[in-house]
């Protein structure tokens, strides 16, 4: 069995991240309208985790024997049981918040009213719209004999009334009515006065169960697993590949319940009744006085004044235009002098948006080849293949379906792009594709072939790049453009065995590099020399590199790593990992980048790449991380990873015992608000060294003109003397 001594369960590591998310929807130094939306992203996280994770780890409860955790020694049961048992602190913390929340906005003149809070002219106002609006859409029944409990959709909000009929006291019924997904979650009674359209239902529901008095009333909330396998033996070889993933969508809607959230204390007859009718155990049950399915607070937020979201959000803060690139000059013109390289969401991701474009008409261009793996729904980047195919570029696609939850968008774009003439790939039997990585290939008037190659920590999604950290390097290198041609050349032939130079690329060399590096650390260690490594990651899990951290940690190797999420390696135990630490910030952007740092200063190598350090990322996805050869890039790299670590404001300290604690604030550095600072700054100074070179420019110019102009006159003279002598020669 696995060394446990040191490493800790990844599902109640991803509960202490949502945790931490939860703070900061605690924090009284974050605006208050952004608590609200940290208090979203809080639930819509769990609710995500109980699709996917419970969801998964209830398909193992049927198995006889039961799969163990490389990282805790539990099975799946035990796993479940420990994972109900932390929501539990988690639900009343949950609570806690949302009512600080709540009051500390009506301290602020926002109101999240119940319909009794109202007055009378409002109530009436309220029941009009439920009568006119709302009553006529419901899809509502009585549940009994011959008409049974509905099979209830996932993330099902549902008001269940408990009735009795006026003619029999005797009589019980349960009555249901589900929540309208057509209509907004709340309804405005004025600028700054919100009511939630379950608690107007659940006020005025009453009204159409005639025959029947209620005696009392509440509101679920039902979360399904929706954790399908996509490799299942029922994929036919000759089904399109499209059509299988529209099939597998719909089965999601009808997997087993796993969750189901309720607002009031219920009585355990009417518990033991949605127990049987979900098939769910008392502990999957959960009582909460919070708002569910909280994701509409984002809409909400933006429904309010100007003047309030203004004083209540973070400052505005908008991607700035790159220091490093001209918005004057052709960007493949740029690339060929000098690799450029972008951080989001502090710098615009309009550069790489233009590199397709440009593309796409350029004549000397004679492919494109891209992964995509999550798109916005309105894609410039997929626009722009679309032109590219459309004026006679060869584009390759390998678009992923089965990118969670973005499964729907993914298959509409891939119809799209292939009926323009892309050519669609979906990738390899059982691994996704998730680098993201693009090559466009040149050649010149004199055969010359040429590659421009775009490789980034996120997705090509236009929408996310502006609230996600990730990096994105764009490179002339003819060593990385040949590596990205092998690359798109193995997946045209559908081989994950391909050998690079330069690029490391899993399932197959991406676990070997990454041990050679660390390898090569240990042995500048053991030679007298500061072993050193350093990694920014979503999420660590992978139980070999876990063990290989260890190794290194227990010869000296200092590691420093700087983790958002899922942490399985616990740092500073004895004899494991006493040369570790790691760090977590959440903070107002996701951070999302994975830095790979080995050695320090001229010696560093630094890598970004699309893979975090878990078992799926090594060796069950296509990944790719690329190599910075540029030093003013490297420097800059390096440059954001001490200030990431300087943090002393949303930086929190992993323990050897799991928890998380803050760091002694000195300095009061954010570090997310020093990068934003820093990227306005760049960019102010790039436009205004730019414009002094026009300036400049345009003074050359004038001065060579004058020049030119007195050498005319000169000419003009001297020609003028030269007649004068000729005529006295004469």
């Amino acid at each position: 069995m696995a060394d446990i001594s040191f490493t800790q369960n990844r599902e109640l590591s991803w509960l202490k991240f949502d945790q931490r998310v939860l703070e900061e929807a605690n924090d009284r130094d974050v605006p208050v309208l952004e608590r609200l939306r940290f208090f979203s992203i809080f639930d819509t996280n769990l609710e995500e985790f109980f699709m996917v994770r419970v969801g998964s780890l209830t398909d193992f409860k049927n198995l006889k024997k039961k799969p163990i955790d490389s990282k805790s020694g539990m099975t799946s049961d035990e796993q479940l049981d420990a994972i109900l048992s932390e929501c539990v602190d988690l639900y009343k913390q949950k609570d806690q918040v949302y009512a600080q929340i709540v009051d500390e906005l009506k301290v602020n003149g926002i109101n999240l009213l119940k319909v009794s809070e109202l007055n009378e002219k409002d109530k009436k106002s309220v029941e009009y719209y439920f009568n006119t609006k709302i009553e006529p859409i419901l899809n509502f029944q009585v549940v009994d004999r011959v008409h049974p409990f509905p099979r209830l959709p996932n993330l099902a909000l549902c008001l269940v009334f408990s009735l009795v009929a006026d003619n029999d006291d005797e009589s019980k019924s349960v009555g249901l009515i589900q929540v309208p997904d057509k209509i907004k979650r709340y309804l405005k009674i004025n600028d700054t006065t919100f009511v939630f359209i379950e608690d107007i239902i659940k006020e005025f529901g009453y009204q159409v169960f005639e025959g029947y008095e209620v005696e009392n009333k509440s509101t679920i909330s039902l979360t399904r697993n929706t954790d399908i396998s996509y490799d299942d033996d029922d994929y036919d070889i000759d089904q399109d590949f499209r059509d299988y993933m529209k099939g597998k969508l719909k089965k999601r809607k009808r997997l087993h319940p796993v969750r189901l959230e309720i607002d009031s204390e219920l009585s355990e007859q009417a518990l033991d009744f949605l127990k049987s009718q979900f098939d769910l155990d008392r502990k999957n049950i959960f009582v909460t006085k919070s708002l569910m399915q909280a994701g509409f607070l984002f809409g909400l937020v933006e429904d309010l004044p100007e003047n309030l979201i203004a004083k209540h959000t973070y400052d505005p803060f908008s991607p700035q235009a790159s220091a490093m690139v001209d918005p004057n000059r052709p960007m493949m013109e740029q690339i060929n002098e000098k690799d450029i390289f972008l951080s989001f969401p502090y710098e615009s991701m309009d550069p790489v948006i233009r590199l397709l474009e440009e593309a796409a008409d350029d004549e000397s261009v004679v492919s494109i080849k891209i992964t995509l793996y999550r798109i916005a729904h309105d894609s410039k980047i997929a626009k722009a293949l679309i032109k590219a195919s459309e004026n006679g570029k060869d584009v390759i696609v390998l678009m992923e379906l089965r990118a969670r939850f973005d499964e729907d968008n993914n298959i509409l774009w891939s119809s799209k792009l292939e009926d323009a003439g892309c050519k669609i790939l979906y990738g390899f039997d059982n691994y996704k594709t998730h680098s993201k990585i693009c090559l466009i290939t040149k050649v010149d008037q004199n055969d010359n072939i040429q590659y421009i190659t775009q490789v980034a920590t996120g997705n090509y999604n236009e929408k996310t790049a502006k609230l996600y950290t990730d990096f994105s390097l764009m490179t002339s290198s003819g060593a990385i453009g040949l590596d990205a041609k092998d690359l798109f050349d193995n997946v045209m032939l559908g081989n994950l065995e391909g050998e690079y130079k330069n690029l490391m690329v899993s399932p197959k060399s991406m676990q070997d590099g990454l041990d050679k590096l660390i390898d090569d650390q240990i042995q500048i260690q053991k030679q007298g020399g500061q072993g050193y490594i350093r990694v920014k990651l979503n999420s660590i899990s992978d139980r070999i590199l876990i063990d290989k951290l260890s190794e290194a940690s227990n010869e000296g190797v200092k590691i420093v790593m700087l983790v958002r999420g899922i942490c399985c390696i616990l740092p500073g135990v004895k004899d494991r990992t006493e040369n570790i630490e790691i760090y977590s910030i959440v903070g107002r952007f996701l951070e999302h980048h994975r830095v790979y740092q080995f050695g320090q200063g001229e010696n560093a190598k630094v890598y970004i790449s699309s893979a975090d350090f878990m078992t799926r990322n090594i060796r069950h996805r296509m990944e790719v991380a690329v190599p910075i050869f540029d030093e003013d890039i490297k420097k800059r790299i390096l440059d954001f990873m001490d200030l990431m670590l300087s943090d002393d404001v949303k930086i929190r300290k992993l323990l050897s015992n799991g928890e998380y604690t803050k760091v002694q604030k000195v300095n009061n550095i954010d570090a997310q608000s020093a990068l934003a600072n820093n990227a306005k700054k760049r960019s102010i100074n790039a436009e205004e060294k730019r414009a002094v070179e026009k300036v400049a420019q345009k003074n050359k110019r004038q001065h060579e003109n004058q020049i030119s102009e007195q050498r005319k006159n000169l000419k003009k003279k001297k020609n003028y003397f030269r007649r004068i002598l000729d005529i006295f020669r004469k």
